[in-house]
């Protein structure tokens, strides 16, 4: 979908106060006027002591965010403005430290809005399936471990990335995803959830992968050898060793916990990369018709993990 594009003066200039961002995430939440949670009964009352929206119909009160990723946030829509626009617009990716003195907020209230941020990405690439061409493998992620085994068998957190590549052999949409083990089942699951079902896959030659013909994919397995074939699944380790650099440079390094929501980071970007100057307005359509995720459902109810 077309999205309005915006520079950087376009949005200082637009957005100065906490009622522009109000009204510009009304109109994008209701384009064609309120519409009642409960019932889309389209009149209402403003109940401006409250800030909600009271439905004439059927009495449902809700707030401008009610539902969204913003949902139950006491940070301002300046804030979370402010935030959207930073993050889509580094693409290194910008750390909670980072975002914490950029917005001035708290570190945990950065660290809460980068995560709720991550996974309106993620609802958002759910949502489509790789086609076409399809290369995937498997990569692993973390600091080297005691003794230097690299590869697989190594103490490393696992992940299966796959790439769409055009008729003409050029990158286009990426999907990546921490999983327990590389196994058959595994592998089958993925590309099932995650490929149209007339895809080509285009594997190495390793075992796991044979499981993608018996789920009807048309498969493809080559034994790597970078040097008598360096074109097999070039674009796809070259995407692999950007994806570890963003990891590795502003996030140095991630533990397993929260891993899979960096991926996303980095896949909503790649996924987007040529619609330059929409990204704004692309990520906040995606928090506007996202659900939310809660503090203790990032962490874990009853977690001691630390906020990375």
């Amino acid at each position: 979908m077309q999205q309005e594009t915006m520079t950087f003066k376009e949005f200082v200039d637009r957005f100065r106060t906490e009622k522009d961002c109000g009204d510009y995430f009304f109109k994008m939440r209701w384009p064609n006027g309120f519409e009642c949670p409960k019932c889309e009964h389209n009149e209402y009352s403003f109940i401006k002591f409250r800030n909600l929206y009271q439905c004439k119909k059927c009495g449902h009160q809700a707030s401008l965010t009610a539902g969204t990723i913003m949902h139950k946030s006491h940070t301002g829509l300046r804030e979370w403005f402010l935030a959207i626009f930073l993050v889509v617009n580094d693409k290194r990716g910008i750390s909670a430290s980072q975002l914490s003195k950029s917005i001035e907020v708290s570190y945990y209230t950065a660290w809460l809005m980068l995560h709720k941020l991550r996974d309106a990405m993620a609802q958002r690439d759910k949502k489509y399936l790789l086609g076409g061409k399809v290369e995937m493998d498997d990569a692993f992620f973390g600091a080297p471990t005691e003794g230097g085994r690299r590869g697989r068998g190594t103490e490393k957190t696992a992940a299966v990335i796959e790439l769409e590549l055009d008729d003409q052999g050029r990158p286009q949409h990426m999907k990546a995803e921490v999983v327990e083990a590389v196994n058959g089942e595994t592998i089958a699951e993925i590309a099932k959830r995650t490929i149209a079902p007339d895809a080509k896959i285009y594997t190495d030659g390793l075992s796991p992968y044979d499981k993608l013909s018996s789920e009807g994919y048309e498969h493809h397995a080559e034994i790597f050898d970078a040097k008598k074939n360096p074109d097999h699944l070039h674009w796809l380790h070259t995407i692999i060793s950007n994806l570890k650099a963003f990891i590795g440079g502003t996030y140095h390094g991630l533990d397993k916990k929260h891993l899979q929501r960096y991926f996303d980071e980095f896949c909503y970007r790649f996924n987007r990369r040529k619609f330059e100057g929409q990204f704004f307005n692309r990520l906040l359509a995606a928090c506007v018709k996202g659900t939310f995720i809660t503090y203790k459902q990032l962490i874990g109810v009853g977690s001691t993990q630390t906020l990375v």
